[in-house]
């Protein structure tokens, strides 16, 4: 059974599209920038997603499932101008202050999705294309009878993976413990990727903070309420 018949079957729950007003600044850059730098699930055309043209260049492209408001999307973008930086929300207002740091920056290696990562990467993205995919604070759903609802699984871990090139990474990042423990044990169920830090950190696996990955808004409400953030990176086997 493929990645992505799995997933179908395990009824995984991704992201779901919500109502939020935008300010007159997002509703600005929306006017002016949706057109060039966004598409929705919906306009999608059928099968594989040309990347290299989305973006006019052939280059490194990594996804970020759930960018938020944006801001760390945009530093990353800013630090890494040779890699390509795809961002996928469900929230207008996210992806329009996202623009919003776009324009600021002057950025060009930016692409912003407005639906559903899990339906982008089953039906639009080809096995092997991705440079990496980063999910970082997902909503950790945390009432017991809504676990079902948490985004990483060992079903989309395994669609993510198959998405990966060779070498590629998936880097996760939760300040909820047992989704931690939880993104730990869907990562380990996926043969094909490797923890980059199984032996090195001396903690089980988890990853030392990277330096690189921008303070989220999460992470600093995380951090003032006591709660550990946990980082996971997973590389892509070569041959896999």
């Amino acid at each position: 059974m493929g990645a992505t018949d799995q997933v179908r079957q395990a009824g995984v729950f991704s992201t779901v599209r919500r109502s939020v007003r935008m300010t007159a600044g997002q509703k600005r850059v929306w006017e002016s920038h949706w057109q060039d730098l966004g598409r929705t699930q919906e306009d999608l055309p059928p099968g594989v997603l040309d990347l290299a043209e989305w973006f006019g260049r052939d280059a490194p492209t990594v996804l970020e499932i759930g960018s938020g408001m944006g801001e760390a999307t945009a530093q990353l973008a800013v630090a890494t101008p040779e890699v390509n930086h795809l961002a996928a929300e469900v929230y207008p207002a996210g992806l329009g202050q996202l623009m919003l740091w776009v324009e600021k920056y002057d950025l060009d290696n930016v692409r912003l999705l407005q639906g559903d990562a899990l339906d982008f990467l089953r039906d639009h993205v080809a096995p092997g294309t991705l440079a990496g995919v980063r999910i970082y604070f997902p909503d950790p759903w945390p009432k017991k009878r809504h676990h079902k609802r948490r985004l990483v699984t060992a079903p989309f871990v395994a669609l993510i993976a198959d998405r990966l090139q060779p070498g590629g990474t998936l880097h996760l990042a939760t300040d909820w413990a047992d989704y931690a423990d939880g993104m730990l044990a869907a990562c380990e169920a996926e043969p094909t990727l490797a923890n980059k830090y199984q032996h090195d950190s001396g903690d089980d696996g988890w990853a030392p903070r990277p330096e690189w990955r921008p303070v989220t808004k999460f992470e600093s409400r995380a951090q003032a309420e006591g709660r550990a953030v946990r980082d996971l990176i997973y590389v892509k086997r070569s041959g896999s």
